[in-house]
């Protein structure tokens, strides 16, 4: 599959069907957080374990991710990640019978693995099927699926396991030991009947993928560069390592501007069925900030100089939201959306161009850099507590990540040489 194939169309369409898949089981974590914590007994440090358990999939199997595409083949292995995340959603039910928070945990590490796969080979296609310096825009339409998709989860699993929580919460401080748990246990059972629903959804996408036209592509012909023919090692592309880190920061930072708000509504006093919404603000917000990368790179403005643009966009963002209260707060965090959409579609293609030979490993590495979706929400979960920063002062964290990004934007993506 060449860059100037006009049989692209086909493979485009079916890649943003798998971004869709990502988003929408990516987004369900912004309500399970304060699903869990209220079902299985959490504290807030806890509750972010969710995104923890996620994340860190993609660090530990990016890597074995690029193996087995190199074993069984880009079509084989998405297909693969498909039952992967079946199987993950399936765990969900001794979950929720048992109501044991570890194996909620242990399903959504399976769920985060299927994505590795997936992702590791996704990427590489939407970055490859035409020009490099419009490959922003190209990721911006896959992003558009994405976060389409992540507006929908939430707002739907919230609307059954959500349903009624902030009644139940006062009804429990009423009840004895044994009446409590019965409760909780009816609760914890609203998620069983979703997540069959996923798993099956899950299991017959991945015969369709299976079974599909889709072709196989090989990053070593793409004319992505040749910069990479007098490299022996990936870790001689300064530009890439640089940008793996500003992805590790961009990942933190977007999931901490969705998954977040639900939680930091309902502190500001916000019922669930109020706040259940605010994620998808967020998301809101990163849709119409897609369709102004789609509109504008590299018409009127660069990848590098839209990365700058959106990167000081988060600090100013953020800023306001420490500076205001309630609903505005709210609505500042969740503008982090429009800052954040550029900088998946601009560090990615930036951080890949000229890799040549090494770009299977250098898409893994990119891949691991999600695992910020792991370690910095549950940095803000730990700040978030009333005995440190509080739910709004946390978001602090998210200041040195968008100037780091910023830094890359304007000389890190230049570094080429050891």
């Amino acid at each position: 599959m060449s860059k100037s194939s006009n049989s692209s169309l086909g493979p485009i369409i079916i890649i943003g069907i798998l971004f869709f898949v990502f988003g929408f089981i990516t987004w369900l974590n912004a309500t399970l957080i304060p699903y869990l914590r209220i079902s299985c007994e959490l504290t807030s440090f806890e509750s972010y374990l969710v995104t923890m358990a996620f994340y860190i999939s993609y660090f530990v199997m990016a890597l074995p991710s690029s193996y087995i595409l190199n074993k069984v083949g880009f079509k084989n292995g998405m297909s693969l990640g498909l039952v992967v995340m079946g199987f993950g959603a399936l765990v969900f039910i001794p979950a929720a019978y048992t109501r044991e928070y570890y194996y909620f945990l242990v399903g959504l590490f399976i769920q985060g693995t299927g994505l590795a796969i997936l992702q590791t080979a996704a990427n590489p296609y939407v970055t490859v099927v035409g020009p490099i310096e419009s490959a922003a825009k190209r990721i911006s339409i896959m992003g558009v699926a994405n976060k389409v998709a992540g507006i929908l989860s939430p707002i739907m699993l919230g609307a059954i396991v959500l349903d009624g929580t902030d009644a139940l919460v006062e009804k429990m401080k009423t009840l004895d030991a044994v009446a409590k748990a019965a409760e909780l246990d009816l609760l914890s059972a609203k998620v069983v009947l979703p997540y069959i629903v996923i798993a099956v959804s899950l299991f017959i996408l991945s015969l369709f993928i299976k079974f599909s036209n889709l072709p196989e592509i090989d990053e070593e012909n793409e004319e992505l560069s040749n910069d990479g023919n007098d490299k022996t090692s990936i870790f001689q592309f300064p530009h890439l390592i640089l940008g793996v880190i500003a992805l590790f920061l961009y990942v933190g930072a977007e999931v901490i501007a969705v998954d977040t708000l639900i939680s930091y509504g309902s502190t500001l006093g916000f019922d669930m069925v109020e706040a259940k919404f605010f994620s998808s603000f967020t998301l809101g917000a990163m849709i119409f900030g897609y369709f102004v990368g789609i509109a504008t790179i590299p018409k009127y403005i660069s990848q590098s100089k839209a990365l700058m643009l959106f990167s000081g966009l988060g600090v100013l963002f953020v800023l306001l939201a420490l500076i205001t209260t309630g609903f505005t707060s709210i609505l500042f965090i969740a503008a982090l959306g429009f800052a954040n959409s550029i900088m998946w579609p601009a560090i990615w293609p930036l951080a890949i161009d000229g890799l040549g030979k090494f770009m299977k490993q250098g898409s893994a590495l990119l891949i691991m850099a999600i695992a910020g979706g792991a370690t910095i929400p549950l940095l803000y979960g730990y700040l978030s507590s009333d005995d440190l920063l509080g739910s709004q002062m946390a978001y602090v964290i998210l200041i040195p990540a968008y100037l780091y990004i910023l830094f890359y934007a304007v000389k890190g993506r230049e570094i080429r040489n050891s």
